[in-house]
């Protein structure tokens, strides 16, 4: 089995207890107006071009020769332009990598997204396992949305239960609950994204409904009472930023000291808003 990463973050300390590996996976089913991480949504391998990295293409040029599509012209200001409608199937050469990332010298285009078998990702993590024993560390899943991986994901989390990895996974929610119940009795940890209770808000904001959301997360916490779980708010101008409405989500994730449950608000920024050129594409918010 394999499963689409598109990033690996060693030694983090924000994403479970202790130090953690943390494995992004690829595709998301929302599109959240302020989404940090916009090279996560997608589930298929994506062209990254980070303009200041760029040598020029007129003293370069290598990327544009390795294009059997024509996609890549210069740009009025002496660096690469991108057609992405020529690419936008995925512009893959026989190796199963885009060949003008290949050809960059100044890695200026890199390619978002690949597929990892089980035993990788688990190599992985390993790597740094001598980290986890003090502390609680151990690997945690992130996203995109970690159930778009369907079985495959269980299939990893169960291997990593059997090698004594401490586990944890952030979701949004969204996904078939037969998943997410399976995936969490391979977990010590779950970080659940509750970002509003009202429906049409969320549709508007995020591109999906929040009922089968506040469905699964009711469900979870009266399946697995035992389970770890930290409910998540990233708090958003103009969006869920008022009293009233943390209140109500506050209520919704029916967090507390006899739950055993930790509601957690996360400040807003817009640290990954330069990704969404680097994407060719335009941020929301």
């Amino acid at each position: 089995m394999k499963l689409r990463v598109f990033n690996i973050q060693y030694y983090s300390l924000h994403d479970g207890a202790g130090i953690r590996t943390v494995i992004f996976l690829k595709g998301c089913p929302l599109r959240c107006r302020w989404c940090c991480n916009p090279e996560s949504q997608h589930p298929a391998p994506e062209l990254f071009f980070s303009k200041k990295k760029c040598i020029g293409y007129d003293i370069c040029g290598l990327c544009a020769a390795a294009c059997h599509a024509g996609a890549i012209k210069r740009g009025a200001d002496g660096t690469l332009s991108i057609d992405r409608s020529r690419n936008a199937g995925g512009c893959t050469g026989a190796d199963g990598a885009f060949p003008c990332a290949a050809a960059c010298p100044s890695k200026a285009l890199e390619v978002k997204g690949r597929e990892m078998t089980i035993d990788e990702i688990l190599a992985a993590a390993c790597r740094e396992e001598i980290f986890y024993h003090h502390g609680g560390g151990g690997l945690t899943l992130s996203g995109g949305e970690p159930l778009m991986q369907g079985e495959a994901l269980v299939a990893l989390l169960r291997e990593a239960k059997r090698l004594r990895l401490n586990t944890a996974m952030e979701t949004c929610g969204f996904g078939d609950y037969a998943l997410l119940k399976e995936a969490a009795r391979y977990l010590d940890a779950l970080f659940f994204d509750i970002k509003s209770t009202d429906e049409a808000k969320h549709l508007e904001w995020t591109g999906a409904s929040n009922q089968k959301i506040l469905e699964n997360y009711a469900a979870l916490r009266a399946g697995f009472p035992a389970l770890s779980i930290t409910a998540r708010t990233p708090v958003i101008p103009g969006f869920n930023d008022t009293p009233e409405e943390l209140e109500r989500i506050r209520a919704a994730a029916a967090c507390g000291a006899a739950s055993g449950c930790i509601h957690e608000l996360l400040p807003y920024h817009r640290l990954g808003e330069w990704k969404y050129e680097a994407l060719g594409r335009r941020c929301l918010i």
